[in-house]
């Protein structure tokens, strides 16, 4: 699924992130700004990309970064026009800066974080993560996004995505209301629901942007290729709750076909 320069997502495309929860968009952003961000990541790291005797941690983890090549690579036209597309213009709200980056390095320890699981959106001033939210409306999250700073092949530690998880996801979050369900909840009843989803991985070249669905359940898993994979995971925040009143945007509409509501 590759995105035409300047322009949104086709229909077709638009009727895959629907159906499998995520489009891929090549050229998201230039490949000099993938590599001054990792130039920036490498000495926030206090790292060296030509010693690799160095690089002892299965993961090393870089918060939000906000400094310029970053915001410009979470907006550029192409991606603003594909948020426009899936999420609806006015809806959401220009990223500042992105992360977190989990940045993972060839090795055979575990970094112990590879579970399958949802980016919950609300209820994180509790200090107990595992009662984070989220609910059907996707309160406070528009999209799961995954920028690639580096070339990531199969070996290089590409986030699974399980396709059409979405849907589950949403059925799961339907009875809960907008008090919503908690990753607890989630954990114990929506992920064994699609295991049987195909695997998809993220894989591409840098400047590679996923645009997922909210709902989407997706995994890290170990490294085994050559060179550090540079990734962050940020969301794209809505800039409002869910109105009845507007149209339903591509995210809305999945929700509402994954419950058999009228869309």
């Amino acid at each position: 699924m590759s995105i035409p320069q300047g322009t949104g997502l086709t229909s077709d495309q638009v009727q895959s992130f629907i159906n499998d929860g995520f489009v891929k968009v090549d050229d998201a952003f230039s490949r000099d700004l993938a590599q001054d961000c990792r130039n920036e990541l490498w000495a926030d790291m206090g790292l060296s990309p030509n010693r690799p005797e160095t690089w002892t941690e299965p993961v090393v983890r870089i918060g939000s970064k906000s400094s310029t090549p970053f915001v410009a690579a979470a907006n550029t036209p192409r991606l603003h026009a594909a948020y426009d597309t899936l999420v609806g213009e006015g809806r959401w709200l220009a990223p500042q800066g992105l992360g977190t980056f989990p940045i993972r390095f060839p090795s055979n320890e575990s970094a112990g974080d590879d579970g399958w699981h949802v980016d919950v959106s609300f209820g994180t001033e509790n200090p107990d993560f595992m009662e984070w939210r989220a609910n059907v409306t996707s309160s406070g999250r528009a999209l799961l996004m995954l920028f690639l700073f580096s070339d990531v092949g199969p070996d290089d530690a590409p986030t699974r995505i399980r396709k059409g998880s979405h849907a589950t996801i949403a059925r799961e979050l339907l009875p809960y209301g907008q008090a919503g369900a908690t990753l607890r909840q989630l954990s114990a009843e929506g992920y064994a629901s699609t295991q049987e989803c195909e695997i998809a991985l993220a894989t591409g070249a840098p400047g590679t942007v996923y645009l997922c669905h909210p709902f989407v359940v997706h995994a890290a898993q170990p490294h085994h290729g050559t060179e550090p994979r540079f990734m962050a995971q940020p969301p794209l925040v809505p800039s409002m709750e869910f109105d009845p009143k507007l149209a339903p945007s591509p995210v809305q509409v999945a929700i509402r076909k994954a419950c058999g509501l009228t869309i």
